[in-house]
């Protein structure tokens, strides 16, 4: 630079370059980033499609039956008889042949559906809860995953807090469409408030009592609990719901919770937990 303030011109050509140089290198990483997202689409739209062909390949019409048996058991009846329970228990069960599902997928212990969602399907169980977050009902990987129930629940007899975990994915598939529970048209509709669920072993129904939206955390994925630690459980998960259902829970109820990402970001999970309110041994 000249005494008089002026640039010379080979400082004004190193500028210059500097200049192109920091502009390619902005030009080289957005490139890179528009190739990454162009790349996670592609991988998240194959995963998608291939969850959707698994699904199809489960002939749900063939293995899963609506049943009704006079030797089905009605579980801790409610003393209010206004309380939707008794219309609930009315409700045809579910019964599935595993023999099918097994030969796919030997991990399978139960099949699950959700009445008004997409909701309907087989439920393995690994000896983690990370392997079906990124592994399909085939065992192959795909970051839909698969619904799973939680390594530490007995699907045989169930838990006082019984976890399936699924992804919720854009598409509605996996635990997609149980998005569909915060809508006024899904929860206005009380014939919506009720879960299906079969194992190997029994037929069950599940009355939905709570409902919400909150960020992650451990504590309603509670599987074990003193009798005291239970019956503030159900106290909270109560008091938790967004939506006002007729349900009352007591110590002697058992629980069944579905736990979701409620957002893209997974900052937040969608929450519902139902209690038993029928059995039937298989």
């Amino acid at each position: 630079m000249h005494k008089n303030g002026r640039i010379t011109r080979a400082e004004y050509r190193r500028r210059k370059k500097r200049k192109r140089i920091k502009w390619l290198i902005i030009l080289i990483i957005s490139l890179l980033i528009c190739t990454l997202c162009i790349i996670k689409i592609f991988i998240w739209n194959k995963d998608n499609n291939k969850i959707d062909e698994i699904t199809k390949d489960i002939d749900t019409k063939k293995i899963v039956k609506e049943t009704q048996t006079e030797t089905a058991e009605n579980i801790n009846p409610p003393e209010n008889k206004s309380d939707d329970y008794w219309n609930y228990i009315k409700m045809d069960m579910m019964s599935v042949d595993f023999n099918e599902l097994k030969k796919k997928n030997s991990d399978t212990v139960g099949f699950i559906k959700v009445n008004g969602t997409n909701v309907n399907y087989p439920i393995v169980q690994s000896n983690n809860n990370s392997y079906y977050l990124k592994h399909a009902f085939d065992k192959t990987p795909n970051s839909a995953g698969w619904v799973f129930a939680d390594y530490r629940n007995n699907m045989i007899n169930f838990d006082k807090n019984t976890v399936i975990y699924g992804h919720s994915r854009s598409n509605q598939t996996v635990f997609g469409s149980l998005k569909k529970v915060l809508n006024k048209s899904w929860y206005s509709n009380k014939d919506n408030h009720i879960i299906k669920l079969s194992t190997p072993t029994e037929n069950t129904l599940w009355q939905i009592v709570s409902i919400y939206t909150i960020a992650p955390e451990s504590y309603y994925i509670t599987t074990k609990f003193s009798e005291s630690q239970f019956q503030t459980f159900i106290k909270t998960i109560k008091e938790r719901s967004q939506i006002q259902f007729s349900g009352t829970i007591n110590e002697n109820d058992k629980i069944l919770t579905l736990s979701t990402c409620e957002d893209v970001a997974g900052t937040r999970r969608l929450v519902i937990h139902a209690k038993l309110i029928k059995l039937d041994k298989r």
